[in-house]
C-alpha cells in the first residue's frame, strides 16, 4: 500500500467522527458532507509527516472550516440554515448506514440544533467541541483565536444559554451587562472601592503579548500594568481603575468593552461574570484575534 492509499485509508477511518463534529457545528448533513471534503482536501495539500494525532489534527481541521462557514454565513445576515436532522437513508453512497443516521439524528436532537443556532460561532465551537467531544480548551483556543480560559468563558456561556430557557437566558445576559456597565462607569470615576465591590475575590485578569507591549508605554485604555496574568481583586482593580477611553460594546455576544479610536476597534476586554460579580477578564489587542471576535460598539 503506498503512502496515498494508506492517507486515504486513514482519513475514512474517521470521516463519521468528522462528520459528526461538523453536523453538530453547522446543523446541516450538506454542509457537513461539505467541510469533511475540504478537510480531506487540506490534508492531500499538507505535510503530515510530523503528526502524531491525525484523528486531532483532523478534527482541528473540520473545526476551522466549520468556524469559517459559521461566520461566512453570519457575515451574509443569512438566516439558519436548517436544522437539517438527518433522514434514515437506505443505499446511501458513502455506505452509511440507515441505523447510523437515526442514532446521529437522535444524538443531535433538533431542540439542541435550535438552540446552538442562537449561539456566536466561537461559542458553538467551543461548546460543541468541549462538551460533546471532550477536546481540552487548551487544544479548543488556537481554533477560535483566543486564550485557553477565554475559550473556557465561551463554553460556560454557551452551556448556560443551552440548558436556560429563552427567559432564564435574556435574564442572565441583562445581569451580565448590568455588571458590566457598573463595571466600567467605577474604573472611569476611579472608584476603588466600587471596583473592588464588583469583582469577585477570585478573580483573574488576563491580557495577551500585545496588550502587555502596548501597555508599557500608553497610560490609558486600561492597559497600565498589564502582565499575562493578574489574580485577586484588589491586583486586578489596581491595574483598571481609570480606564475611561473604553466604550461598552458586544464582544462575540456578551457585554464587553473596546478600545475604539474613531470608531475602529483597536482593544477588546471580555467579562465573566457569576452572581453579579466579575470573575474573568480578558483584555485582547493582537489584531488577528481581534478579527476572530465580533465587536458592535453600544450607546450607553
Amino acid at each position: 500500500m503506498d503512502q496515498g492509499e494508506l492517507l486515504a485509508e486513514r482519513f475514512e477511518a474517521n470521516r463519521d467522527h468528522l462528520r459528526a463534529v461538523a453536523i453538530r457545528m453547522l446543523g446541516s448533513p450538506g454542509e457537513a458532507d461539505d467541510a469533511v471534503q475540504e478537510a480531506w482536501l487540506r490534508l492531500n495539500r499538507s505535510d503530515t509527516s510530523s503528526v502524531n494525532n491525525l484523528s486531532g489534527w483532523l478534527t482541528t481541521v473540520v473545526a476551522r472550516v466549520c468556524l469559517d462557514m459559521l461566520r461566512s454565513r453570519q457575515s451574509r445576515r443569512e438566516g439558519p440554515m436548517g436544522p437539517e436532522v438527518p433522514e434514515p437513508i437506505a443505499n446511501r453512497a458513502d455506505g452509511t448506514q440507515p441505523e447510523h443516521e437515526a442514532e446521529l439524528a437522535d444524538s443531535v436532537g433538533i431542540a439542541l440544533l435550535v438552540v446552538l443556532e442562537t449561539l456566536t460561532p466561537a461559542e458553538r465551537l467551543s461548546f460543541v467541541l468541549h462538551d460533546m467531544f471532550d477536546l481540552p480548551f487548551e487544544e479548543i483556543a488556537p481554533i477560535v483565536g483566543r486564550s485557553p480560559a477565554a475559550a473556557r468563558q465561551l463554553a460556560s456561556r454557551a452551556r448556560r444559554r443551552v440548558q436556560s430557557t429563552p427567559e432564564e437566558c435574556s435574564a442572565d445576559q441583562s445581569r451580565h451587562r448590568t455588571a458590566v456597565e457598573a463595571f466600567l462607569a467605577a474604573s472611569r470615576e476611579g472608584n476603588f472601592a466600587a471596583l473592588l465591590e464588583l469583582l469577585d475575590p477570585e478573580v483573574v485578569l488576563r491580557a495577551d503579548t500585545a496588550a502587555i507591549k502596548a501597555s508599557r508605554g500608553y497610560q490609558g485604555a486600561g492597559a497600565r500594568q498589564l502582565t499575562p496574568e493578574v489574580r485577586g481583586r484588589r491586583a486586578v482593580a489596581e491595574v483598571l481603575s481609570g480606564a475611561g477611553a473604553v466604550q461598552l460594546a458586544m464582544v462575540d455576544g456578551a457585554a464587553g468593552a473596546t478600545w475604539a479610536p474613531g470608531g475602529k476597534p483597536r482593544a477588546a476586554i471580555a467579562f465573566a461574570v457569576a452572581n453579579g460579580k466579575v470573575t474573568e477578564i480578558e483584555v485582547i489587542v493582537e489584531p488577528q484575534a481581534l478579527r476572530e471576535l465580533r465587536i458592535e460598539i453600544l450607546e450607553e
